[in-house]
């Protein structure tokens, strides 16, 4: 089935899920509406990538499947390694690995540091020489010391598993246009963040001698099509409360849209957050959430959510800053579909013309 829209991804299970069958059905409406590519975040609960990416693989024939993302650091890089090549050889091409550097609160209390950036270039190395099959003989490097890794002598993967990067500051950025194929943007970028991220990333890339086009830059946007009241907090008040929960991530989001930090510090300080059991996402009330939406400014929510016109229209408006493709957040296809033919009706047609669903 070819994509009518490979520019276009969706997320798969979003946000919390109990019941993860429900990817099934979900992926193959997506590959039904001609959506290019699904992607799959990871939770330590009943979101597992391996058991999820094999599952979306095998229920479809032609749509992407993507992580998006998985940490660099919580499997040994073998196993990671191998999780993509099965991935890969299962679904006929069909996977890109998207990876992170891990949330810091999470990786202190599992005893694993958070990723920096040379690790993450290591890794990235590391990949495509066991995904070619290659011998690997006492590695020393940032991502650790390796006496021997090897997968099979006869793989020949390299260059078939696109590899990209969750990235949100300069840095991060400025090192996926050097090293990385793609680069996957978070939720709440607005269209001048959008638009700055490809800047950094086209630096990177140039400054590595790379084709700066060559690596694609996906933004991710919440989107939510007439949303009842619920839906609304749950999905865009209760996602940007949980990344102001976090620590550093927040304040990269706030620096990259040009916020104020002191409606952070004041967000953090409030009672009703600073008594929160955990993730405000996973466990605010309805009336918790009404508020802790007026601790946050109204600009704050660079979604899409309102009618399938405006949700269009927002799609659009992360392409004109400079995105390659949009993965969309926060619905599950058959909540995004009456979106498809306002999006259709005026997406630019000719700039996507022969392009494949491989994300990068």
């Amino acid at each position: 089935m070819e994509a009518h829209f490979p520019e276009l991804g969706c997320y798969l299970l979003p946000g919390h899920s109990r019941t993860p069958a429900d990817l099934l059905s979900q992926v193959q409406e997506a590959e039904r509406l001609g959506m290019g590519s699904a992607w799959i975040s990871e939770r330590v609960d009943v979101k597992e990538m391996g058991v999820l990416v094999g599952a979306a693989a095998a229920v479809t024939r032609s749509i992407f499947i993507c992580s998006g993302v998985t940490n660099i650091n919580t499997r040994h890089p073998v196993i990671t390694a191998s999780l993509a090549t099965t991935a890969s050889r299962l679904s006929g091409g069909r996977f890109a690995l998207g990876v992170g550097r891990g949330v810091g609160v999470s990786m202190a209390t599992w005893g694993v540091p958070v990723a920096s950036n040379a690790m993450l270039r290591d890794f990235v190395g590391l990949m495509r020489r066991l995904w070619q099959g290659e011998r690997v003989f006492g590695h020393e490097g940032p991502l650790g010391s390796y006496p021997y890794l090897h997968l099979a002598d006869w793989l020949e993967e390299a260059g078939r598993i696109p590899l990209l990067l969750g990235a949100y500051g300069p840095k991060s950025l400025a090192l996926a246009g050097a090293v990385f194929d793609g680069v996957l943007l978070p939720t709440f970028f607005s269209d001048a963040a959008v638009r700055q991220a490809v800047a950094h990333v086209r630096r990177g890339a140039e400054e590595a001698g790379r084709d700066p086009h060559s690596v694609k830059v996906w933004a991710m946007v919440a989107t939510l099509c007439h949303p009842d009241e619920e839906q609304r907090l749950r999905f865009i008040v209760g996602r940007m409360a949980t990344y102001l929960q976090a620590p550093d991530l927040a304040e990269l989001l706030i620096a990259a849209n040009g916020w104020d930090e002191a409606v952070l510090e004041r967000f953090r300080a409030a009672p009703v957050v600073a008594g929160m059991r955990g993730g405000i996402d996973s466990t605010a009330t309805l009336d918790e959430l009404r508020e802790i939406e007026t601790l946050i400014p109204a600009e704050w929510y660079p979604a899409a959510v309102g009618d399938a016109a405006h949700c269009a229209r927002r799609w659009a408006d992360q392409f004109r800053a400079g995105a390659d493709g949009v993965v969309i957040h926060a619905s599950t296809p058959a909540q995004f579909a009456p979106i498809l033919p306002e999006y259709a009706a005026l997406r630019d047609a000719a700039a996507f013309a022969g392009r494949s669903n491989r994300p990068c």
